[in-house]
């Protein structure tokens, strides 16, 4: 069979003649945040990828980080999963395009089961995805088996697949674990309490794969363990199989390559990663020509149109960006020509004049664009699902970020919560800074969400603001 697997549907959504398809497929769940997830959803998919088996993964929804460790795992694209901010049929096309290519699709879910609106148990139910449990059992017993009950029953009518105890201190912990079932064919097996086997975390989440010199030995590690486990024992044939309708061919709608001709310089490295594969996609196929380029490696601005500075990390690398003065110049230089630049979360902090690791703590020079300064702070800043109005075409997205701004900037904009018309409770969303022509938000678009207002953000047409954000159908 041939290995190449497509990174993802066509940009216009089509899918003309295309047939249902079946394939082995689990959504990796939890009871809460912080139990193993990503870690049994990686190894999981290493596992089977280096038996020879195609496998792709998903995340549900927004992140920027788990989907490293599952790129890894699989060596193909890691694409979103949410049923409002990449919408049911986007991701009814991402699953029915990767399923016809692969031998097993593994879905990470977000937070616990049921948490959000819309959870990971929405998208389990909307595809039928069975539903595989990672429950952190380091300090229970019996009641291992009552959570993953009510994690089962819970809501009737959902897929599942079973129960995989995670952090287990022995071989008598994983037997009370597995007598405490219900129905012991649930068991799916126990991996063991050991440093070796997590993934670090920082403040936004798990480190990116990319900055670990082993990542992949941490992954074959766990993998190494699962493999002697009833999951993953099981052939790929006898694990659930999932059927995947095709989307509707009316359902296409074609992108306007209104970016035709226009290069997008695009920031890209340990202090810019914040980058969704089906973002640039989108670009793709709005007709830009995209150029990737490293702050930190010192490369210089490319030629080019218009300029995205993604989010990231750019509190860890203050020093290093305040010392990049060539990239400020160049940065100035475009700005002074009028050519766009939007700016996202971690890329709209490098751009204020000033960003304090915390109160008191030290302060870095940056690059000066936007004027103000901008804030470390411990605690979450913003976090949710939000959504931007731009010309009467509705970005949708979310927000994540443990900073704030100060700056003499009035807001050109502001995002607002899903459905909502207006700020909800008198609080407005995240606010969109226009300042000649940088476009600059702590807000995280996902752009196939309206190629239109995309395209204006990097300035293919005039930015027609509103205040607020539009009702949820114009999106």
């Amino acid at each position: 069979m041939d290995a190449s697997i497509s990174s993802s549907p066509p940009p216009d959504g089509t899918a003309s003649g295309a047939a249902a398809v079946s394939c082995a497929a689990v959504l990796v769940a939890a009871p809460a945040s912080g139990q193993g997830k990503t870690t049994v959803a990686a190894a999981l998919a290493r596992l089977h990828a280096r038996q020879g088996r195609r496998v792709r993964a998903f995340k549900c929804g927004p992140d920027f980080l788990d989907p490293h460790w599952l790129a890894l795992a699989t060596g193909a694209p890691v694409h979103s999963l949410d049923l409002w901010m990449t919408g049911e049929a986007d991701c009814g096309a991402r699953l029915h395009e990767a399923a016809a290519g692969c031998d097993l699709l593994i879905v990470e879910g977000v937070m616990g089961l049921f948490d959000g609106t819309p959870s990971a148990a929405d998208l389990a139910q909307r595809f039928g995805l069975p539903v595989l449990a990672v429950i952190d059992a380091q300090a229970m017993a019996g009641t291992f088996g009552a959570l993953a009950y009510g994690l089962q029953n819970f809501r009737s009518g959902l897929p599942w697949a079973g129960v995989l105890a995670n952090r287990v201190a022995g071989d008598r912990h994983a037997g009370m674990l597995k007598d405490a079932l219900r129905d012991p064919s649930q068991w799916l097996g126990a991996l063991p309490r050991d440093a070796g086997f997590a993934l670090p975390e920082r403040h936004l989440g798990l480190v990116a794969a990319t900055e670990l010199g082993d990542a992949m030995a941490r992954l074959d590690a766990v993998a190494d363990v699962l493999a002697a486990t009833p999951l993953g024992r099981m052939p790929v044939a006898r694990l659930p199989q999932v059927r995947f309708e095709a989307p509707p061919a009316d359902e296409a709608q074609a992108v306007p390559p209104v970016l035709a001709g226009r290069t997008i310089a695009i920031a890209r490295d340990a202090a810019f990663s914040f980058i969704y594969p089906a973002n640039l996609d989108v670009l793709t196929a709005l007709g830009a020509r995209l150029s990737f380029f490293s702050p930190l490696a010192g490369d210089a601005l490319p030629a080019c149109d218009a300029v995205w500075l993604p989010g990231g990390y750019p509190e860890l690398h203050a020093q290093a960006l305040a010392a990049c003065e060539p990239m400020r110049e160049s940065l100035a230089a475009h700005v002074a020509a009028g050519k766009p630049i939007w700016a996202e979360c971690g890329g709209m902090m490098a751009l204020f004049d000033e960003l304090a690791i915390q109160d008191g703590g030290q302060v870095h020079r940056l690059w000066g664009l936007l004027p103000g300064r901008v804030t470390m702070q411990k605690r979450l800043a913003g976090l949710g699902p939000q959504q931007l109005s731009l010309g009467g075409h509705v970005l949708r997205g979310h927000t994540f970020h443990y900073s704030s701004c100060e700056t003499p900037l009035v807001p050109a904009a502001h995002t607002a919560r899903p459905g909502a018309t207006q700020p909800v409770g008198g609080r407005a969303g995240e606010a969109l800074y226009v300042h000649g022509p940088v476009r600059a938000s702590y807000f995280h678009a996902w752009f196939a969400s309206s190629p239109q207002a995309t395209a204006r953000l990097f300035g293919a047409m005039p930015m027609e603001l509103e205040s607020h954000a539009a009702s949820t159908d114009q999106a």
